[in-house]
């Protein structure tokens, strides 16, 4: 897959921006006395284990399929989005403890400069966001989608901050403590991203069906091969970056077993080679509308189980 190398690059960098950021928020916010640029800085740093969370998991699901892990090691990848999720809600959680613990406390208005920290950091995070959600769609990356929706809590959060901030340098005898609930509310945005990411990956986890779209998409592609008549029954579960497709065939009943295994090879190679998010497909052989196509007084009634056959008398 072509967009694989560059996920792990948007991670990397990723981690080099978030650790600029987190030096200048957290260093702007201790000099300027600011609990919000302060608050702001520490999801920051969390950014950086975030990314690093999603490099590692990026890294081992290329790994090539073993005989241990014949489907490969995608799932580290998705288990990678799913302990940034943990990490994400312990973060917010620590960030609204010391926003409580220092909301009535007194203390001098902060620096103005630390401000400017502020619309830096959202204007950078705007950028890498934007990035990852492009990579993440095209790679299907549970973890760098994670990442991305990391970032743009980390807008918002940046956004909340500057307001609290500039309400406290506008009037710091009525709005004090706005810097405080400021971070409090930076704590809590937190917190609903890390628990939004643990149940998206969880429901990958155990193998939720995607969206309709995907199924449809592998429908189409798999009559356009000659002898493929139909899909009976079609299930697909996500392993990290890529697909794994349980697929129920319908061919002639009358081709023999070569026959029907040559049609199903042709679907699975297709299959892969048109849908690069497909890394394999299990293809069972059914008989294409073999009840539809008899009349009905043709059909036949299943034989008895056990005893002889009786004969109406005549």
């Amino acid at each position: 897959m072509k967009t694989k190398p560059s996920a792990r690059s948007v991670a990397v960098l990723s981690i080099g921006v978030s650790s600029l950021l987190a030096a200048l928020k957290m260093t702007a916010g201790w000099l300027a006395g600011s609990t919000s640029v302060l608050a702001d800085g520490v999801e920051s740093a969390s950014d950086v284990a975030a990314s690093s969370v999603v490099l590692f998991g990026l890294t081992m699901a290329l790994r090539p399929p073993d005989h241990n892990h014949p489907y490969g090691h995608g799932r580290l990848e998705t288990l990678s989005g799913f302990a940034l999720g943990w990490l994400l809600a312990a973060t917010g959680a620590g960030i609204c403890v010391s926003s409580v613990q220092r909301l009535y406390e007194q203390h001098e208005a902060p620096a103005a400069y630390a401000a400017w920290v502020l619309v830096f950091s959202i204007v950078t995070k705007s950028t890498l966001a934007w990035w990852k959600l492009r990579h993440a769609r095209r790679t299907r990356s549970s973890g760098l989608l994670a990442d991305a929706y990391n970032d743009m809590v980390d807008i918002v959060s940046g956004l909340v901050a500057l307001l609290a901030l500039s309400l406290t340098l506008y009037d710091p005898q009525r709005f004090l403590a706005a810097d405080h609930f400021g971070g409090l509310v930076v704590g809590f945005i937190v917190i609903f991203l890390g628990l939004r990411v643990v149940r998206e990956t969880t429901m990958q986890l155990i193998d939720t069906m995607p969206d309709n779209a995907v199924i449809e998409e592998i429908r189409a592609i798999t009559v356009t091969v000659p002898g493929a008549l139909g899909v009976e029954k079609c299930f697909a579960r996500k392993t990290g970056l890529q697909y794994h497709v349980d697929l129920h065939l319908e061919v002639d009943p009358e081709l023999t077993v070569r026959q029907s295994h040559d049609i199903a090879t042709e679907v699975r190679a297709r299959l892969k080679q048109k849908l690069d998010w497909v890394a394999d497909v299990l293809v069972h052989v059914e008989p294409y509308g073999e009840a539809e196509r008899q009349p009905p007084n043709e059909r036949r009634e299943p034989a008895p189980q056990d005893g002889p056959e009786r004969i109406a008398p005549s």
